[in-house]
């Protein structure tokens, strides 16, 4: 259960930790919800199973039709970068009726039910258009309730407990690349209809289950928070977060500049990671004369170290600061880079794909959190997740596109290269993030 946290300050960088930090300590639970955070993550689970399996998969569809790198890179970007118009608002919807007693979880639900039909039908399309169609559909449909599944945690479990919570269920998500590189592994070269149905079939079970075990306990999950709101607050009163817009102006208004910066810096790694991703299936059959399915299984090393490393990980960044933890993550990712550059065969591919998996973990457990801890107060958190997704959707949107722009001019050849130099300027600017935020963001101890 989450206990009372007082409203913080937009005004200053260090003041979100510091409240944190200051919270007396019988507030402050001993451990965290381990129940909750496990039905949290098959939520998430169910939902990434999917995306997965898109990102590996869909890349090869579209060269059936498309052959031009940057125009699958871009094409690949199209349905992320829905999730910078749609999260945003279905965040702040969620924001309203996570205190209701059904909470975030009709959103949720109903997303993953109607998402699944058009990503089955995808290996069904005959033509480019049809194609697109599809394509389109489930990048909406799923970008509607992809933030609010993540911004679960935040419903049942304390904010200092939130990183390692974090770490517990990215654990969970790296089992869904294994999840997905199986699949490409086992079925694509046999059926690849077959393969497609297999991944949003999960997605609805495990979703459902989610909410049978973990959607009952929401009416008492948030009570307490409630109560502390709404006393001495005003939240109720006089809400000022009650459009995206007001949450935007809070936010470019803010005199540090900090949530900007941390955004622009989750949005160049996220474009790197989308990119690598994207981009691999068809690096794998060009340059490493790999069949579809065995380059689709080239992630399976890297989600294996993910899932390793990721829970020690976010102890680590516990002890030593979420942007800290970052820029350490980006030096590993760019030299797992350099590794895969330096000996293209599918071996040294693999051990490249899983040392950079390993940074992106440290990415992935510390990048929400630290944007959670700057949120104006507890009451926007669903939002929060939405701009979170704005600043990655947006580097997804991008990154592969770009990325395959530099493909088109070196060769698939130089694709490591060319996403290492991409991975130093991302160095660069969570480095002045670090600077401007003038210490790292460190989670409650």
């Amino acid at each position: 259960m989450l206990p009372d946290e007082p409203p913080q300050p937009s005004a200053s960088v260090a003041a979100p930790a510091a409240l944190v930090e200051a919270a007396p300590a019988a507030e402050r639970p001993e451990r965290m919800n381990r129940s909750a955070v496990l039905w949290v993550a098959l939520a998430i689970f169910a939902q990434e199973s999917v995306w997965n399996f898109y990102d590996a998969q869909v890349p090869a569809q579209l060269r059936q039709f498309v052959s031009s790198a940057t125009v699958i890179g871009l094409i690949m970007g199209l349905d992320t970068g829905l999730g910078v118009i749609i999260q945003p608002w279905t965040g702040l919807i969620s924001d309203r009726l996570a205190r209701s007693r059904t909470g975030r979880w009709p959103i949720v639900v109903a997303g993953a039910c109607v998402a699944a039909v058009p990503f089955a039908l995808i290996p069904w399309a005959t033509g480019l258009p049809m194609l697109m169609l599809c394509i389109f559909a489930f990048g909406l449909t799923a970008n509607s309730f992809k933030g609010v599944t993540e911004t679960l945690v935040s419903d049942y479990v304390a904010p200092q407990q939130r990183g390692r919570a974090q770490g517990f269920i990215k654990a969970g998500v790296s089992l869904t690349i294994i999840v997905s590189a199986l699949i490409s592994l086992l079925v694509v070269d046999h059926s690849l209809k077959a393969a497609f149905a297999i991944p949003p079939v999960l997605m609805v079970v495990m979703v459902t289950l989610s909410y049978c075990f973990l959607g009952r306990r929401h009416p008492t999950a948030l009570r307490r928070e409630d109560t502390g709101t709404r006393t001495g607050t005003g939240t109720d009163q006089a809400d000022p977060f009650s459009s995206p817009w007001a949450v935007l102006k809070d936010l470019v208004r803010e005199p540090s500049r900090a949530r900007l910066l941390l955004m622009a810096g989750i949005f160049c790694f996220a474009g790197m990671w989308a990119a690598l991703r994207s981009l691999t299936t068809p690096y794998g059959t060009e340059v490493l004369g790999m069949t579809r399915g065995a380059a689709g299984g080239i992630a399976l090393p890297g989600a294996i170290a993910f899932l390793v490393c990721v829970v020690p990980l976010a102890y680590l960044s516990h002890r030593l600061g979420e942007l800290r933890m970052i820029r350490y993550g980006i030096a590993l990712f760019v030299a797992g880079l350099l590794v895969g550059f330096a000996e293209p065969t599918p071996a040294f591919t693999a051990a490249s794909v899983a040392i950079a998996s390993i940074g992106y973990a440290v990415f992935s457990v510390n990048g929400l959190v630290a944007l959670w801890g700057l949120a104006p107060n507890n009451r926007v958190l669903g939002a929060y997740t939405g701009l979170y997704t704005v600043a990655s959707a947006s580097g997804m949107a991008l990154g592969p596109a770009l990325l395959g722009a530099t493909v088109d001019l070196t060769g698939w050849r130089y694709m490591f290269l060319n996403a290492a130099v991409l991975g130093a300027v991302t160095f660069a600017v969570f480095t002045l993030v670090a600077r401007r935020a003038g210490r790292p963001l460190a989670a409650a101890s």
